[in-house]
Order: structure tokens, then sequence, then C-alpha cells
């Protein structure tokens, strides 16, 4: 049986360890990892081969089945934000502030890594390169434990990071996977605060649910994106149209996907037939009660205003102007991305300043909320809470600080 208490004690003490390396191995054991991804590409879709398999066998959905699947591509795509992971500066040393008090005490704030990272996700092989090469640059230890349908995926590609981590002279245990599926491992897994330091939750909301019921360490929630973008009466509709397009086709099952549109209804008779007529052309259903029910078209799901789609379905609201546009958000939205096609600026900066979300956007796509995008590198997870981290979570958001306070052998007066 899985002994998890002995596998977050090792994480302990190889972040311990890890503290110690500087940027130079660090970025040595990233390079090998983006290297041995590519070099093992065949290995690699063989296993995920086996969990798709086993997904369909399930009867698991296609947006899930897509998240699982690797590609060639993928995984070039994979190594590369890797690569570029390593390039990037490193947090881990830098002073924030500081200067001298008027007690002659030099102090500085200065950033140090977190410690050890819980991750828990879904059916995301690539959240096993991206949680990893983010955790080992801010000199953190990351125990990874992935659901069982990326089992086969998974070990080779922890093998690859745990060679990699060898072959650079780091401890191998500063990256460890638990890939047993009981429950019961998970729950003991999240009362473990003597050891672990954050658990980072990538799924769906049942998941983020989970976590914050039964965990005593800090759980950052996100993730679960019901995205709006709102159509404001001076959009430019023919632009509108192709921002809609991407927002909602370029990849439905992944959580800056658009969800629901709102459209002024100042143009609604104008710009209605236009959405259908497009959203036809590349294969998406729309769910809106001011329009005829059609092929294409189906009646305004009111349950589905607060879920995900994850997939080539779109909500479709008219509102009157933009204080109904952000009522309607503040009510449904989940505090992820949010966007307006405006031409009249004073309206867009009011509903960046009343929209309450991790990224806001101004005439464009909000598929754009992703670390690589941001130029963070990859992302440990999208925050939509407030404390400690909002948004795509990158380098900065894996550390914390400390005071490091210098004097000349000072007592307090």
């Amino acid at each position: 049986m899985t002994n998890v208490s002995q596998i977050a004690q090792q994480a302990k003490q190889a972040s311990v360890a890890l503290a110690l390396f500087g940027q130079t191995a660090k970025n040595q054991a990233l390079l090998t990892i983006a290297d041995s991804l590519e070099s093992r590409v065949a290995e690699i879709l063989q296993a995920n081969e086996k969990d798709i398999e086993f997904a369909k066998a399930q009867g698991i959905s296609a947006a899930i089945i897509d998240r699982l699947l690797l590609s060639e591509s993928r995984l070039k795509a994979i190594a590369d934000d890797v690569r570029n992971v390593a390039s990037l500066p490193d947090p881990v040393g830098q002073v924030i502030d500081g200067g001298v008090l008027a007690s002659g005490l030099k102090i500085e704030r200065q950033r140090v890594p977190l410690g050890v990272i819980l991750t828990i996700y879904e059916a995301r092989p690539n959240v096993t390169i991206d949680v990893a090469s983010l955790c080992l640059k801010t000199g953190n230890a990351v125990i990874l434990r992935g659901g069982k349908e990326t089992k086969f995926t998974n070990a080779v590609l922890v093998e690859v990071v745990q060679n990699a981590l060898e072959k650079a002279g780091l401890p191998k245990l500063a990256v460890q996977a638990i890939t047993d599926p009981d429950r019961a491992l998970l729950l003991e897994l999240l009362k473990l605060d003597r050891y672990i330091d954050m658990v980072i939750p990538r799924g769906g909301a049942g998941l983020h649910q989970f976590c914050k019921e039964n965990s005593t360490i800090p759980v950052i929630v996100g993730g679960i994106g019901v995205c709006h973008l709102f159509v404001e009466k001076t959009a430019d509709q023919e632009k509108a149209l192709d921002v809609i397009v991407n927002a909602k086709t370029q990849r439905p099952s992944t959580c800056n996907t658009l969800e629901t549109l709102l459209v002024d209804r100042a143009i609604a008779a104008e710009f209605l037939p236009k959405l259908v007529a497009k959203m036809k052309e590349v294969g998406v259903t729309l769910h809106c009660d001011a329009l005829q029910k059609a092929d294409g078209i189906e009646p305004l799901d009111q349950d589905k205003l607060r879920q995900e789609w994850l997939s080539l379905d779109l909500s479709v609201v008219l509102v009157d102007g933009l204080d109904a546009a952000v009522a309607h958000i503040r009510e449904y939205g989940s505090q992820h991305s949010e966007s307006i096609l405006t031409s009249d600026y004073k309206l867009a900066r009011q509903f960046v300043t009343q929209v309450d979300a991790a990224a806001v956007y101004i005439n464009a796509s909000t598929r754009f909320t992703d670390g690589a995008q941001f130029g963070l590198g990859a992302e440990v997870a999208v925050s939509t809470q407030k404390l400690h981290a909002r948004g795509p979570m990158g380098l900065e958001a894996l550390t914390t600080y400390k005071w490091v306070c210098e004097g000349d052998y000072l007592v307090r007066g």
C-alpha cells in the first residue's frame, strides 16, 4: 500500500536539499526534461494511447478525453514550455524591497520557495510537466496526484523528470507521483500540513469543493471558467464574430473558453442573424430564448448559465446595456475571465472597474488567460481567488517571502 506520509516526508527533505541549488543546476535539469520528452515521444504516446483506450471504455466524455490526449505536436509544445521556463529569470533570492531602519537594522524582504506543493488533477498529463517544471525552477518539491485516467502516461512522464533530476545532481524525490486512485489516500494527504505547504487542485468544481472541505493545508481555488463576452452596441460586429469564434471554438474543453455570450439588446435585431450564420458555419449550437428553435438553435438552459459547457455549445443572453451585462456576470460568472467588445473606451474602463474576475479583457478573446500567453512560462493553475495569487500562476506565485534582518550585534533599545 502507498505510504503517503512517507512520500510527504521525503518531499519535505527534498525541498530542503533543493533550496541549496542555484539556477544553473535547476535550468540544466529543465533542459534535460525538455530533450527527454522529445526523444521518448514514441514511448510517451504509446502509454497515452493506453490511457485513452481505458477512458473510452469507461465512457468518459469527449471533452475530458481531449484534455487527456497527447500528440506529437502537443508534446513538442509542452517541451517548448519547459525550455521557456528554463529561460525565465529565477525569482528565488530576489529582494522585493528593504532598507536600513533608524535602529541600524538592515532589513530585506526576500523571495523564497513555498516548500512542498501537492497538485491534484484530472485527465491532464500536461499538468504533470507544467507543474514539475515550475516547482523545480522555484526550488519547490512537488507531489503529483493525477487521476486514474492518466495512470500510464504519468508513470512515463514522472520517470522522465526524475531521471533528469538525477542527471543534474538534484534530489530525485523533489518530484513524486501517487498513482493509487484510492480516495482515502487523498484524504490522508490533505491532512499532512506538517509536510505540505500548499494544495493546488486542477479539475472540476467537485474536486475543488472536496479539497476545500477536507484540507488542513491552504488550497488554491480556481480553474472553473464560466467565461462571458459582452458585445456592446458600439462594437465592430464583423470583428466581434471573429473573436467569438476564437473564444468558443479554438479549444472548447479549456477553462478560458467562452461559455455565455451577452449581446446588447440595442443591436440584437442586426447582430443575431450574423451570429447564427457564423456559428452554423463553425458547428456551434446556440442556446437562446430570443431565437426561434431550429437546426443549431436550442432554448436557453438556465442551469447551464452557472456551468462550463466544455463543448461546442454557447449560451446567448440579451442584456440592456453595460449595467445589465455586469450584473449578469456578477450573478453567473466564476471570476475567471470576462471580456467586452466595444468602441467606447469609457465604457470599456467602466467594465474593467466593475467586473470582478482574475482577467478582464477589452476587445480580445478570453483564450489568452494562460501562463504561457501571459509570458509566465507554463502555469501551475489559474487562480480565481484573491489571496496569495490570482489568475495564471507562474513562477512568482510559487514563492513566498521571508524578512532577512542583519545587524552588528544589534539589540533593541
